[in-house]
């Protein structure tokens, strides 16, 4: 096992947590019938970003391809592209619930016609939840999720760097 073993296979487990929670989204989006809106779609895209680096990063660094230090950027970057998405969130989430105001070609009653249009494609608004668990919605749980595989990543990131630096 190379140095970078611990941060590689810690880039995994992110890139895999980022692609359950796009099979999740994707799994409501085709299976449940419940289209995203505009905020839905711009938390998946670190998610998106998360997968190519913890997956592809994690693998070159388990592998032995990526030294220590690249192993620990891939986490990094896999950890960061993963807290953006709950941030993003979280924004989303207190849109719905009506703390803040969302932006405003999403939510609100006004609509402008640009283009082409679909009369058939569903319109979603961004300011209500079309599914909630326990008062959470999609964008809650995400904020939950994402948020918090971060933040245990950040504490395993930090002990691996511990780890390392202990002499042998």
């Amino acid at each position: 096992m190379t140095a970078a073993a611990a941060p590689g296979r810690l880039a995994v487990g992110l890139g895999l947590v980022a692609l359950v929670l796009i099979l999740g989204a994707l799994g409501f989006e085709y299976l449940g019938g419940y289209p995203p809106c505009e905020m839905c779609m711009w938390q998946r895209w670190p998610h998106y970003a998360a997968i190519v680096v913890g997956l592809g990063g994690g693998i070159a660094a388990w592998r032995g391809t990526f030294n220590a230090q690249a192993g620990r950027a891939a986490a990094a970057l896999a950890m960061t592209l993963i807290a953006i998405s709950g941030v993003i969130a979280v924004y989303h989430a207190g849109v719905e619930w009506h703390i803040w105001a969302g932006p405003t070609a999403c939510t609100g009653p006004a609509f402008k016609f640009q283009g082409t249009l679909d009369l058939n494609a569903p319109v979603v608004a961004c300011d209500r939840a079309a599914w909630r668990l326990f008062g959470l919605s999609l964008a809650g749980y995400n904020a939950i999720i994402s948020l918090g595989t971060a933040g245990l990543a950040a504490i395993l990131l930090m002990q691996t760097r511990k780890v390392r630096r202990t002499p042998p």
